[in-house]
C-alpha cells in the first residue's frame, strides 16, 4: 500500500467526528464484487454451482419461455433481461416474497441481447448461493472474510461499530437518521443481507480485499485461482456490454476516469463508495465516502471520483 488517508467529517455539525481509516461505511453495491463474486467463485470451484447453471434450476418460481435460458453467468453479468431496481420494499418483505416478486416480472429484454445493470439479478444471485450451500448469506461470507483476513467486513454490523460507522441519510421511510444499519431499502426489507447490497466495512478492510484481487490477478495466492479471478475480470460478449462476471471494466466514461488500464475492474457503490484494480498497473484504489448524506439529491462525487483516479493513476506513473 503506498498511500491511505481519510479527511472530513461524519456529518455536516460543528461537533462531529472526524472520519479517519477505521471509519465504517456502507460498501452499497461494493457487497456485489466483495462479497457475491467470491462466494459464487467458491461455490463453483467446489463443485456447487456452474456459470452455465439455469436460474430455473434453482428459483422455482421462475418459469416462463422468455427466462427459460437464463443463467447465472446471465445474472452476474447483468444480461438476464431483469430491470434495473423496483422498491420491493413497500409491499414485499423477506426471501419468499421478494423471489416470487422478481420471478414474475415481465423481462425488459430478451437475455442476452444487452446489458442494464440490476439490483434484481444479484439478489437472486444471494438466494442461488444460499441454496447450493445450505448457508445464509452473512454466515457465508463471514466464513470467507475470516479465511481471506480482510476484517472487519461484515452484513448487519454489531452494535459497537455504531458510534464509528459514516451516518448515510435521513430516511423518511424509517424516519430516523440511518447509522450502522443498510441504506437501500430493499435490502433493509430483505434482513439487511442481500446479494445486491448489505456489506460495511473500512477502507482498511476493502483495501486487503483488493489486494488478494490483485495478487490473484497477477498469478499469486488468493482466495480463488488465479483462472477463475481472471474468468470474472473478462469483458462481457453480450453487445454494448462493458460487464465482466460482477465487476464492470475500464472504458473512457468509467467512474475511474481515463487513465488506468484496460485490464482494469472495478465497482461503485450508490452511497458514495468505489473500487478499482488494474493488473497492468499493480494498482488498486479504494474510496468510501457518504455522500447520500443527509440526502441522496448530492452527485457531486461523480466528477470528483474520476479526477481523483487520474490523479492516482498519473502519480502512481
Amino acid at each position: 500500500m503506498l498511500w491511505r488517508d481519510a479527511h472530513g467529517t461524519l456529518t455536516y455539525g460543528d461537533d462531529s467526528a472526524p472520519a479517519d481509516v477505521d471509519t465504517v461505511f456502507d460498501l452499497a453495491s461494493l457487497t456485489k464484487v466483495i462479497a457475491i463474486a467470491p462466494l459464487a467463485m467458491r461455490a463453483i470451484e467446489n463443485g456447487r454451482l456452474r456459470l452455465d447453471d439455469r436460474v430455473r434450476d434453482f428459483i422455482s418460481s421462475w418459469r416462463g419461455a422468455d427466462r427459460e435460458s437464463v443463467t447465472v453467468a446471465d445474472l452476474l453479468e447483468h444480461a438476464s433481461g431483469l430491470t434495473a431496481y423496483l422498491p420491493f420494499f413497500r409491499n414485499h418483505e423477506g426471501r419468499a416474497d421478494f423471489e416470487r416478486a422478481i420471478s414474475s416480472l415481465p423481462l425488459e429484454y430478451a437475455p442476452r441481447t444487452q446489458s442494464i445493470y440490476s439490483d434484481l439479478g444479484f439478489m437472486l444471485l444471494g438466494f442461488v448461493l444460499e441454496d447450493v450451500t445450505a448457508l445464509p448469506l452473512a454466515e457465508q461470507f463471514s466464513r470467507f472474510v475470516t479465511g481471506a483476513g480482510a476484517q472487519p467486513l461484515t452484513f448487519n454490523p454489531p452494535p459497537e461499530w455504531r458510534e464509528r460507522t459514516a451516518p448515510t441519510e435521513l430516511d423518511l421511510w424509517r424516519g430516523r437518521l440511518l447509522q450502522g444499519e443498510v441504506h437501500d431499502e430493499n435490502a433493509w426489507a430483505l434482513g439487511g443481507a442481500a446479494g445486491h447490497t448489505g456489506l460495511f466495512g473500512t477502507v482498511s478492510a476493502v483495501g486487503a480485499f483488493a489486494r488478494a484481487v490483485l495478487r490473484g490477478l497477477l498469478g499469486g495466492d488468493s482466495f480463488a485461482s488465479s483462472a477463475m479471478l481472471q474468468r470474472f475480470a473478462l469483458k462481457s460478449s453480450v453487445p454494448g456490454s462493458s460487464r465482466a462476471l460482477a465487476w464492470d471494466t475500464m472504458l473512457p466514461t468509467s467512474s475511474c476516469g481515463t487513465r488506468l488500464s484496460p485490464r482494469a475492474i472495478g465497482h461503485t457503490g450508490f452511497t458514495g463508495t468505489s473500487l478499482w484494480i488494474d493488473p497492468e498497473k499493480n494498482l488498486y484504489v479504494v474510496l468510501l465516502t457518504n455522500r447520500v448524506h443527509p440526502t441522496r439529491d448530492n452527485n457531486g462525487i461523480q466528477a470528483f471520483r474520476r479526477r481523483l483516479h487520474d490523479a492516482v493513476a498519473d502519480h502512481w506513473q
